[in-house]
């Protein structure tokens, strides 16, 4: 049962992710299983819920992702190289995931929402600490704290949508110039 379930969340995803969630019916994804459509509702109450378990999940991931890199990194400029780093490389492996995060909330009901946004707000704020701490550090240059961690995660997660995986650069590279840029682009001049 449990390999239908993720059947079921591979369809979707790619599905959601061509044409996008309101574009996507139940009957699509099941026809992309080759089961019925009832079948479906056995794993997920509703096409709400299967679109808020792959948010969810991506978001669990990607914390998961971040807090991971920050655990073996010493320092606000090697936690914030690993942070920029992790987010660029997550956001290209799980490419068709992290466009449908940030672009299907509002296919979230009320509550769902809340819960996406509050995994959100956590992942930025994580962000906006290391800016906080390599201010105080004398590392980073000043600015609002809150538009630089937006501009820090608007630019990283931009290789979503243009990045190929057949691309002349591999994933660790192109996260790698990002984090060269962001670094740079935050220090504090000398």
């Amino acid at each position: 049962m449990a390999g239908m379930k993720e059947t079921i969340k591979t369809v979707a995803v790619d599905l959601f992710y061509r044409q996008g969630y309101f574009a996507t019916s139940i009957s699509d994804i099941a026809k992309g299983c080759g089961i019925q459509k009832a079948s479906i509702y056995y794993h997920y109450p509703s096409k709400e819920d299967l679109l808020f378990f792959i948010m969810e999940s991506t978001m669990d991931g990607l914390l998961d992702h971040l807090k991971a890199g920050l655990a073996v990194s010493d320092g606000v400029e090697a936690k914030m190289r690993a942070a920029v780093h992790g987010h660029v490389q997550f956001h290209l492996e799980q490419q068709k995931e992290t466009f449908i995060a940030s672009s299907e909330l509002r296919g979230l009901s009320a509550e769902h929402y809340e819960v996406v946004v509050g995994k959100r707000d956590e992942y930025e704020g994580i962000f906006q600490d290391l800016i906080k701490a390599g201010r105080k550090q004398g590392i980073f240059d000043t600015g609002d704290v809150k538009i630089l961690s937006y501009a820090v995660l608007t630019l990283c997660t931009a290789g979503a949508f243009w990045f190929k995986a057949e691309g002349r650069l591999a994933v660790d590279h192109i996260a790698e110039i990002y984090e060269n840029f962001v670094l740079k682009g935050m220090k504090k001049p000398v």
